[in-house]
C-alpha cells in the first residue's frame, strides 16, 4: 500500500472512492457537507430515506454519482456529534477499511482529518488512518495460496494547508509503526517448524542489514554458557533447535546517551516441557515469541522515524520441549545473577530465560528496561483481552507507559508487585521458586522478573491476552509495538 498526503479542494479531487464522516441526527462532517453540495444533495437525500443513521462504524457505500469526477463514496457513521472518542475513530476507519477490502476500489481518497476529537490533532488523525487501515489489510500468505487480495493500492489523506505539516509527520510516524506492526504479526503467524530460534536470529540480522544505524549480534549456546546464564539454557535442553540470545543496537544519538532497552520473550514454541500443556490449543504456543517479533517490529520503526535516541533489543529465544534432557519439576538451576531456582513448573519457562536476558541487559548501563512477554494465562483470567498487564518499579516509567499506551490506543493496567507476593515464591532449596502458586499467577511471574531487575528502572509488559486473537479470526494483532513505538517517540521529542 501507498499512502500519501494531498491539499486539494473536493471540487477538484479525482477519485476512485471518497470516505467522509457523518453523525448521528443526519448531521455532516465539514468534508460531506461540501461534498453533498457538489453532488447536488445526494447525501442528504440518502440519509432522509434512512439508508443510514450515522452511528459509530456504520458504513454505505455509494456507487454512482452522476457527472462527478469521484467515482464513489463511503459514508462513516461517526457517533454523536462531540463525542466522538480515540477508540470510535479508530473503530469507524477500521469499518471503512472492511468495506474497502471487499469492494474493486484500488485507489481511496479520505477526507476525516477535519473531524474534532479531544486530544487529536491532524498528526494523530493522519497516522492512525494509516496504521489501522494497514492493520486491517493485512493477510498471512507465506503457507497459504490466497485469492481474495484486494485490488486496493494506495491511500490519499486530505488535508487543509494549515494542517499539512502536523499530517505529513502523521503519515510518516503511521507508516513507520504500521511497517513494524506488519512485521511483528508475519514472524508470529509463523508455525513454529519454520520460525525457529535460528530463523528468528537470521530475520534480526536481515532488518539490521536494511537500516544504517542497527547492528546485531547473535550469541550462541557456548557463548551463554560462557555467561552462566543457566535458566535460559535448561529450558532449550530439551529441543533439537540451538537457544539463540538475538542482540540489537540501535545507535540514534551520541554514544554517552544511556540506552532504551527492550526484552522480548522468543519462544518459538512452548508445549510446556515436561509440564505437558493440555493438546487443545497447543498451536498457539507458536505465539510464545510474540514479545521478541515485537522487539523487532518496535526497531524497524524506530529505525524508518531516525529516533535520536540509543536503543537495545535483546530477544532470548528458544523452543521449551518435552526430552530425556528436558528441566523436570524439582531441579535447580543456577541464573547468570548467581541466584538458584527451584523448578517447580517446567511450562513457568519464560521468566527463566527472561531472568538472564534481564541480568544481561545490565552491562549496557540502561536509562530503563522494558520487557514484553506472553508470559501467564492468569493475566488473560485477569484483565481478559483488552489491556496489557504493566508491572514496575518505577512510577514515572509507568506514566509514561500508560500516556503513550493512551495514545496509541494499545492499552495497559497498572498491576502491583507488592512485597507480600514475595512469601509465595519461597523455596525450602532455592533462592527462589519458578512459580507461586495459583493465586496471582501474573503478580508473582512480574515478582520473579523484579528479583534480577533491582539495579535499574524496570516494566514488564505481559502480552498474553492481547499478542494475538484466537478462535475463527486466529492470528497475531502487532501488540504492544504501537504502544512502544510512541513511547520512543515521546522520548525522543522529550
Amino acid at each position: 500500500m501507498d499512502y500519501s498526503i494531498e491539499s486539494v479542494t473536493l471540487d477538484k479531487l479525482q477519485s476512485d472512492c471518497l470516505v467522509v464522516g457523518i453523525y448521528e441526527n443526519q448531521q455532516l462532517s465539514p468534508a460531506a457537507t461540501h461534498l453533498d453540495g457538489l453532488l447536488d444533495g445526494l447525501i442528504n437525500k440518502l440519509i432522509t430515506r434512512g439508508d443510514i443513521k450515522g452511528k459509530n462504524a456504520e458504513t454505505l457505500l455509494i456507487n454512482n454519482l452522476p457527472n462527478s469526477s469521484i467515482e464513489r463514496v463511503v459514508l462513516v457513521g461517526l457517533g454523536k456529534r462531540g463525542s466522538l472518542s480515540l477508540k470510535q475513530f479508530r473503530k469507524a476507519i477500521a469499518a471503512v477499511t472492511k468495506v474497502l477490502k471487499d469492494s474493486k476500489v484500488v485507489n481511496v481518497s479520505c477526507a476525516l482529518l477535519d473531524l474534532e476529537i479531544e486530544k487529536a490533532d491532524a498528526q494523530w488523525l493522519a497516522r492512525q488512518i494509516v496504521e489501522v487501515v494497514n492493520d486491517g489489510l493485512y493477510q498471512y500468505t507465506t503457507t497459504k495460496q490466497c485469492d481474495d487480495k484486494t485490488p486496493l493500492q494506495s491511500l490519499n489523506i486530505i488535508v487543509n494547508d494549515t494542517n499539512k505539516q502536523l499530517a505529513e509527520t502523521g503519515l510518516q510516524q503511521g507508516i513507520a509503526i504500521a511497517q513494524g506492526m506488519a512485521l511483528a504479526k508475519q514472524l508470529a503467524d509463523l508455525p513454529g517448524n519454520i520460525c525457529t530460534p535460528t530463523y528468528l536470529a537470521e530475520q534480526a540480522l536481515v532488518l539490521a542489514g536494511q537500516h544504517e544505524n542497527l547492528t546485531c549480534e547473535i550469541l550462541e549456546e557456548t557463548d551463554m554458557e560462557a555467561l552462566g546464564m543457566g535458566a535460559f539454557l535448561s529450558v532449550s535442553r530439551g529441543s533439537r533447535q540451538p537457544a539463540k540470545l538475538i542482540c540489537l543496537e540501535y545507535k540514534g544519538t551520541d554514544t554517552h546517551t544511556k540506552p532504551i532497552v527492550l526484552v522480548g520473550k522468543g519462544l518459538t514454541f512452548d508445549a510446556g516441557g515436561i509440564s505437558l500443556k493440555p493438546g487443545a490449543g497447543m498451536d498457539e504456543m507458536k505465539y510464545d515469541m510474540c514479545g521478541g517479533a515485537s522487539v523487532l517490529g518496535i526497531l524497524r520503526a524506530a529505525s524508518l522515524l531516525n529516533l535520536n535516541l540509543n536503543i537495545v533489543g535483546l530477544i532470548p529465544s528458544s523452543e521449551n520441549l518435552p526430552d530425556g534432557a528436558a528441566n523436570k519439576p524439582g531441579d535447580i538451576l543456577t541464573s547468570m545473577a548467581g541466584k538458584t531456582i527451584e523448578v517447580l513448573n517446567t511450562d513457568a519457562e519464560g521468566r527463566l530465560i527472561l531472568c538472564d536476558t534481564l541480568t544481561y541487559a545490565k552491562k549496557y548501563e540502561p536509562e530503563v528496561v522494558i520487557d514484553m512477554a506472553t508470559l501467564t494465562g492468569a493475566c488473560i483470567v485477569a484483565l481478559g483481552r483488552v489491556p496489557s498487564g504493566l508491572f514496575a518499579n518505577d512510577d514515572k516509567l509507568c506514566d509514561d507507559l500508560l500516556d503513550a499506551s493512551e495514545t496509541a490506543c494499545d492499552l495497559l493496567w497498572r498491576m502491583p508487585i507488592w512485597e507480600e507476593y514475595q512469601e509465595q515464591l519461597k523455596s525450602n532449596f532455592a533462592d527462589l521458586a519458578n512459580i507461586g502458586g495459583p493465586d496471582g499467577g501474573s503478580i508473582t511471574a512480574a515478582v520473579f522478573l523484579s528479583k534480577f531487575t533491582e539495579k535499574y528502572r524496570w516494566a514488564h509488559i505481559d502480552i498474553a491476552g492481547t499478542a494475538w486473537r484466537t478462535g475463527a479470526a486466529k492470528g497475531a494483532t502487532g501488540r504492544p509495538v504501537a504502544l512502544l513505538s510512541q513511547y520512543l517517540i515521546n522520548r525522543a521529542a522529550s
